[in-house]
């Protein structure tokens, strides 16, 4: 059995390794013949990209554009453990900040208790709205798809018809946006060079940190786990599914309404009609990139955002301004599929060493099959 089990641990050390040198090789390629079909030289591209990528201005940039991507993948990834695909994020996240800014912008307290105020608002209306999912699921069947993408809808109905002039907006120019919250209400930057960086980094490390511990070292992260595996095994086990699908959607929903802050707090200091969109849907991409691990989530939203930064450089080198958002869809589906046919590979292998280690149990020795024919002929 020590010999299965060290064989076991070698083959999990391959896929770990395997699956991502496998994608990185069959994305490299994919991505280098796309842009040799638009005519252009795609080693060309490389260079331009990790040339403009490494520079110190780009370095802060990309980190400063990963934190909501990490965010918003940590707040899917937690629908993903539990099988739920909560792909209303981008509402959640949305909703929360604009009520978050209209809360911040409407008090004038200290920043100790200014800071958190605003952040707790945007978990707590973050959680409400996922947890309108969870709760449809749980007593009317209702595919949280389903619901989350007409949440979507409804969040961005709700804060167009709250962001006006003579309700909760403030007009400015050709813009709307909620009151500016106060200087007690700004999240810190971080001292560096040329730029600073979003204090808000902060934020992403501990929901990181506590998505690992929570999901992965906790009886609720067990659970929640095994709910995802089977619903059945687990309610024979005497875990309450529709609690956990309730919980798994508002803790979602909580983290998604975090994904704003680093914007809100560190930038724009107001929720306006210019707030970015579309982050919950990267995330999407961005947990599927780092299989739902906080560290490969964390590389793979700087990855992203790498892609991003030098994709405005290629444009000014003279190529296509899509090959970027080819680069990355590329990249999502070499991951994908490189990841499953490793898994069968593996998979394959451990079923045919455990066959041969039951084989070799069950047959005798020489030596005992001789013992055993003197024994008989004595």
């Amino acid at each position: 059995m020590s010999r299965l089990k060290d064989k076991f641990s070698a083959q999990a050390v391959l896929q770990a390794l395997a699956a991502p040198a496998l994608a990185l090789l069959a994305a490299f390629a994919l991505s280098s013949a796309v842009i040799m079909a638009t005519g252009k030289d795609p080693f060309h591209a490389f260079y331009v990209m990790v040339d403009f990528g490494f520079k110190s201005d780009s370095q802060v940039w990309i980190i400063n554009k990963a934190i909501p991507y990490y965010l918003s993948a940590a707040a899917v990834a937690i629908g993903f453990r539990m099988n739920l695909f909560n792909i209303g994020v981008d509402g959640q996240y949305r909703v929360a900040a604009f009520f978050a800014a209209v809360v911040g912008g409407a008090l004038a307290l200290p920043g100790v208790l200014q800071i958190p105020v605003i952040i707790i608002t945007a978990m707590a209306v973050g959680a409400l709205w996922a947890g309108i999912a969870g709760v449809l699921k749980t007593t009317r069947g209702v595919s949280e798809v389903i619901t989350t993408i007409m949440l979507n809808s409804i969040a961005g109905s709700l804060i167009g018809y709250f962001l006006s002039e003579n309700k909760l907006g403030v007009k400015d120019g050709n813009l709307f946006h909620t009151p500016t919250i106060p200087d007690s209400g700004r999240f810190f930057l971080l001292p560096t060079t040329p730029d600073p960086i979003y204090g808000t980094v902060i934020i992403a490390a501990v929901i990181g940190l506590a998505y690992w511990f929570v999901l992965g070292r906790t009886r609720f992260g067990f659970d929640l786990r095994a709910v995802g595996r089977s619903e059945s095994a687990a309610a024979a086990s005497g875990v309450s599914v529709r609690r956990m699908v309730v919980t798994s959607m508002l803790l979602s929903g909580a983290v998604a309404g975090l994904v704003g802050m680093p914007t809100l707090l560190n930038k724009s200091f107001s929720y306006g009609t210019d707030f970015p969109t579309g982050v919950g849907f990267t995330g999407i991409a961005i947990a599927l990139l780092g299989r739902n691990h906080p560290i490969g989530m964390a590389l793979a939203a700087l990855l992203w955002g790498f892609l991003e930064r030098t994709g405005i450089q290629l444009e000014f080198e003279g190529y296509e301004q899509e090959i970027v958002g080819v680069m990355q869809g590329v990249i999502v589906l070499c991951v994908v599929i490189a990841y499953e046919i490793v898994r069968r590979v593996v998979l394959r292998r451990q079923q045919s060493a455990v066959g041969a280690e039951l084989s070799a149990q069950n047959t005798p020795s020489t030596e005992s099959t001789q013992a055993e024919k003197a024994g008989t002929t004595a």
